[in-house]
């Protein structure tokens, strides 16, 4: 039995591998005709006690990512054998948000990550979002490792 993925899910993260989970979304999306959501996850820790705007903060790096992308989301908005693609970014702390508000509404077959490649003293107090994904979610992930 094949498995064909209907939704499928990129996470981008800002990191060196961004533009590459971008291309291999886009790539799979189009060979599979998935739709295609692109999320973002501005981490809300930082500025908790500063009484931050997170709407408006969401907002303007929403506009970023779209403006970094512009590009690779025009061809794949026009690309015939992708049916949707959205780009969603929300705040709050990042594996919870992504996980609560991106990906579960999403429901998608399929996540793509990047791998930040943390150092082992970072790894062990921060952990990794890519492991975080493969551990809790109960579709395939596809990590994309660094260069």
């Amino acid at each position: 039995m094949s498995m064909q993925y209907k939704r499928i899910f990129a996470a981008l993260d800002g990191a060196k591998t961004q533009e590459m989970v971008a291309e291999r979304a886009i790539e799979l999306a189009a060979s599979e005709h998935a739709d295609l959501v692109f999320g973002h996850v501005v981490d809300s820790v930082p500025y908790e006690a500063a009484g931050t705007d997170f709407a408006a903060l969401a907002m303007d790096m929403k506009k970023k990512l779209e403006e970094s992308l512009g590009d690779m989301l025009e061809a794949a908005r026009n690309n015939p054998d992708i049916p949707s693609v959205g780009v969603v970014v929300k705040a709050g702390r990042i594996t919870e948000t992504l996980n609560e508000e991106l990906i579960q509404p999403f429901d998608p077959d399929l996540v793509i990550c990047g791998e930040r490649g943390l150092s082992n003293i970072k790894y062990v107090f921060v952990g990794s979002v890519s492991t975080y994904l493969i551990r809790n979610l109960r579709c395939d992930v596809l990590v994309v490792k660094q260069d």
